[in-house]
């Protein structure tokens, strides 16, 4: 596919996407759309076990096209529509079953907080500033910034940051627990690698792709549900080689050799 707002580099088995649409990497509808034919294209290779988000420059995201509201005004489906948009890209980095990790080099605002919130984890340098500032335009979060920041950290931090638009710095938002680490802008992608290599490296796919989607999906389910869903898939992993292959190995007391299968 042709690329017009992002970069793809694969190393190895890890995928890094870069969003690059300057001068700010803002999320226009177009930039949204090939952004989702990039995550459906890695979801569906085998050969990648796991995935960075990064954004081209000093931005991140700097939140959603405010041009492309314009047009909207006086529109209301318009609005539905560019909101259906961005949660459907948040929904489907977070439903992925690869470990999907957010690298926050600059500013990441609005609809570029929301994007980063979909990722399994983040990881950000301490001059980023993240913040959902959208009252200020007179509307609120809507790539699924309302439910998620509440989950990530709290309702009382959620209200906090969405009520007064503040902006976090990096350690600031480590303290909010909205990310997980703090890094110099020299180490965010070769911290990023290799957070992403220790979640994968020397572990079977068949047992990461359920274990992140019995996590994902279970934040978002009962408990009931979640351990349902947590044994039916313990219970199948029994039938794959890579299980036989990891008991056997432990036993002998050698490297299992893992064939993803």
């Amino acid at each position: 596919m042709s690329r017009n707002f992002t970069n793809l580099l694969i190393e190895d088995d890890i995928a890094i996407v870069e969003i690059d649409h300057a001068p700010a990497n803002t999320l226009s509808t177009a930039c949204i759309a090939e952004l989702r034919e990039v995550f459906k294209c890695l979801a569906n290779d085998d050969k990648l076990k796991a995935i960075i988000l990064t954004g081209a420059g000093r931005f991140f995201v700097a939140g959603a096209d405010i041009k492309e509201f314009i047009d909207a005004l006086g529109d209301d489906q318009k609005g539905l529509a560019m909101a259906t948009a961005g949660q459907a890209i948040c929904n489907e980095i977070e439903s992925m079953k690869k470990p999907v990790i957010a690298a926050i080099n600059g500013a990441c605002l609005g609809g570029g907080l929301e994007l980063a919130m979909s990722c399994h984890y983040r990881i950000a340098v301490s001059a980023a500033k993240l913040g959902l500032p959208e009252l200020q335009l007179g509307l609120i979060p809507t790539f699924g910034g309302t439910q998620r920041l509440s989950r990530i950290t709290s309702t009382a931090t959620a209200l906090e940051l969405i009520l007064t638009s503040k902006q976090l710095n990096g350690d600031e938002a480590k303290e909010a627990g909205l990310i997980q680490l703090v890094v110099s802008p020299e180490d965010l992608l070769p911290t990023a690698k290799t957070i992403a290599k220790a979640f994968v490296d020397g572990k079977s796919m068949t047992s990461i792709t359920r274990a992140v989607e019995c996590i994902i999906q279970g934040a978002n389910e009962s408990l009931v549900n979640g351990l349902e869903r947590e044994r039916n898939n313990f219970a199948e992993l029994f039938l794959t080689d890579d299980a036989k292959e990891g008991v056997h190995a432990f036993i002998e007391k050698r490297k299992p050799l893992f064939k993803h299968t």
